[in-house]
């Protein structure tokens, strides 16, 4: 494979992708297993993946960043649906659409040609 090859392949995925997958479907597999800690596994392995497509696009501080928010929606959505007496998945749709919305704006969208 040549470098251009493997450079595309790195980069088609969307890490906003990959934060939806570990909020919406975190939830969605907690909720309907019942195992919470199964929900935790998708969102810890979802975030990972997207952490280091973080890494390898914007850096280390970047990506710091992007994982507070990560974290931060995930507790977000707890304190919309618990605290204030949001339906569940209404909380958990708008922290994702939110962090999604910033990874993708932050990490994803392309930079302007120069």
């Amino acid at each position: 494979m040549t470098t251009s090859v493997l450079t595309r392949a790195r980069t088609r995925l969307s890490s906003a992708a990959l934060v939806a997958v570990g909020l919406a479907a975190g939830f969605g597999v907690a909720q309907g297993t019942g195992v919470r800690a199964l929900g935790g596994a998708v969102f810890a392995g979802a975030g990972l993946a997207a952490g280091w497509l973080w890494v390898q696009r914007r850096g280390w501080a970047v990506a710091l960043g992007l994982g507070v928010l990560y974290v931060g929606a995930f507790v977000l959505a707890h304190v919309l649906a618990l605290g204030v007496g949001l339906p569940a998945w209404v909380a958990v749709g708008l922290v994702t659409l939110v962090a999604a919305g910033v990874a993708y704006a932050v990490a994803d969208r392309p930079e302007p040609a120069r």
